[in-house]
This record gives C-alpha cells, sequence and structure tokens, in this order.
C-alpha cells in the first residue's frame, strides 16, 4: 500500500508524536495527584525513565500507548500496511525493551506497574484499581 501523505508530511506528523506528557499519562498523573499521591516524573536515573516515580516507596508507573507498545489483543495495535519489516521490528524491539527495563526495575527492588491507554476510555475502573495496587504496595 502506498502512503496516502508525502514523506515531508509524514515526517512532520511522526516527529509530532509525543513521548512524555502524552494525554493518557497527564489523566493517570492528575487522578493520583487528586487523590493525595505525589510522585516525580521521568527519573533519568532509573532504567526506562518511568512516567510516574514514587521513590519513597520504590514504586513506579509507566502508562504505555497500545500503538507504540503493542498491546497484546487490543484493538489500537494494528500492523500498518506500508514497511512491513520495519514495524514488526519495531514493534517487537518496545516491546523487548519495555520487559528488559521492567525486569531491570524489578532486580533494583522497584514495584513496577503497568496501565495501557485503551484501559483509560470511558472509565475510571482502571484508575481506581492503580491507585489501590499503589497504595497496597506502599503499605507493604
Amino acid at each position: 500500500m502506498v502512503d496516502v501523505v508525502d514523506p515531508a508530511t509524514r515526517s512532520r506528523m511522526m516527529s509530532g508524536i509525543r513521548g512524555k506528557n502524552t494525554k493518557p499519562e497527564l489523566l493517570v498523573r492528575k487522578y493520583l495527584h487528586a487523590q493525595g499521591l505525589r510522585f516525580r516524573l521521568h527519573v533519568k536515573d532509573l532504567p526506562g525513565k518511568p512516567d510516574i516515580v514514587f521513590a519513597k516507596y520504590r514504586s513506579v508507573v509507566f502508562v504505555h500507548g497500545c500503538f507504540w507498545h503493542h498491546h497484546t489483543g487490543c484493538k489500537y495495535a494494528t500492523m500498518p500496511s506500508s514497511r512491513v519489516d520495519f514495524w514488526i521490528n519495531k514493534f517487537s524491539g518496545n516491546v523487548a525493551r519495555d520487559q528488559y527495563q521492567s525486569a531491570a526495575l524489578e532486580g533494583l527492588g522497584w514495584r513496577v506497574f503497568v496501565i495501557w491507554e485503551c484501559e483509560l476510555q470511558g472509565s475510571t475502573k482502571r484508575l481506581e484499581s492503580l491507585y489501590s495496587e499503589v497504595i497496597k504496595s506502599i503499605n507493604s
């Protein structure tokens, strides 16, 4: 399949995709802050620069986009129809890096929580369960 936009437009579009402070991440941060939790953001000293860090409790939260982190079984984890080999390598690399970073954090004694973009749509149930999981990790 041929791309519907020219390479310069596609490049501009792709460069506008954020790596930090995404809408799902801001939603999670706003909810957790409203619940009284305080945290740091994107700590560079930790593997993977987690999106949300509860340093005092050695817990981190990654907010993953379903497309970029290829959420298994999710309708948003689609495969582009052009340059399939590139995208297969890109997604498998992202998934492998996510697994490596989580294992590295756990090896350092950190608790790792992952929340997916699709889990945030239409309901606060996943935010409530994330909050409960974080509180449970704090109290244990």
